[in-house]
């Protein structure tokens, strides 16, 4: 994997010092973190959208100065709605909804400097224990992939533990 070697070995504030202290940039932790999901993904299943160009593009239009500016993000394709990008649910009920505007949450994520580039599977309409949608399919658990992960937050789950980044929502 290219990118930034040391990245498994800091924490999302971690990496957002380093930013602040420009020892790194945002775009290549970005570049970092979308080389381990396009290397770890295929056999967990975590990440069932990806945002990489929504990334870059909030990293050119300049971010906000928070506590985690620069950090790689992944949101869950539930509740947390990215203006113009699809949030199914993990429902085909929902494939096509695509809102108008940044949900509260987003916009609070954003504020804290976080590059959102991608959307996490999670359990049809977060209303299961685990993370078997039929619309994305289930999320592995990355240290034992005859098990699934868990929750709305399966995906989530399965990206930080197969070390795709350091915190997701």
């Amino acid at each position: 994997m290219s990118g930034f070697t040391e990245y498994e070995h800091y924490d999302a504030l971690g990496l957002a010092d380093l930013v602040r202290r420009r020892q790194i940039s945002a775009d290549t932790l970005l570049d970092t973190a979308i080389a381990r999901v396009e290397a770890r993904n295929p056999s967990v299943n975590a990440v069932v959208m990806k945002l990489y160009d929504y990334g870059r593009q909030a990293i050119k239009a300049g971010l906000p100065e928070g506590p985690l500016t620069g950090v790689p993000f992944l949101i869950k394709d539930l509740s947390a709605a990215l203006a113009g990008v699809p949030t199914t649910r993990a429902s085909k009920f929902f494939a096509d909804a695509v809102p108008a505007e940044d949900s509260e949450q987003v916009n609070r994520l954003k504020r804290a400097g976080l590059v959102i580039f991608g959307k996490t599977n999670t359990c049809e309409l977060g209303l299961s224990l685990t993370c078997e949608p039929q619309f994305h399919g289930a999320s592995r658990n990355p240290w034992d992939l005859a098990r699934i992960s868990g929750g709305s937050s399966g995906g989530a789950a399965a990206a930080v533990g197969a070390r795709m980044l350091p915190a997701a929502h």
